[in-house]
């Protein structure tokens, strides 16, 4: 029989303690997060993360993530200047290499799918 995992209340599952956000720009931003499954080779991980509001820049040079948002709102600009409004129940597919920028504009909480390069 192959084993699965089951993720069960999302928006309730207990996180790591907040600390500072590094690649923030704006704002005092703290983020936690919580792994929920990594894959025996380290490539795949399934978790949870929480932002609290403000600017930071991402970079998905080295991996691809799936976002699928549980709650929150945040505003992502694309690397041409171009933006994108997301909230609770909105999923997004980060290619490997796309870079950008997150404005949290309320407290987000995302579950995410990180696939290494």
């Amino acid at each position: 029989m192959i084993d699965f995992s089951a993720f069960l209340a999302l928006a309730n599952t207990p996180l790591e303690a907040f600390t500072t956000k590094p690649t923030s720009f704006e704002g005092d931003q703290q983020e936690a997060s919580t792994a929920l499954f990594t894959s025996a080779d380290g490539r795949v991980e399934i978790g949870i993360w929480e932002c609290t509001p403000g600017r930071f820049t991402a970079d998905r040079t080295a991996s691809a993530e799936f976002c699928h948002f549980i709650s929150g709102q945040v505003e992502m600009t694309h690397p041409d200047g171009s933006t994108q409004k997301f909230g609770p129940g909105d999923a997004i597919a980060l290619p490997l290499g796309w870079k950008g920028e997150w404005r949290v504009i309320e407290q987000v909480r995302k579950l995410y799918v990180i696939m290494q390069g």
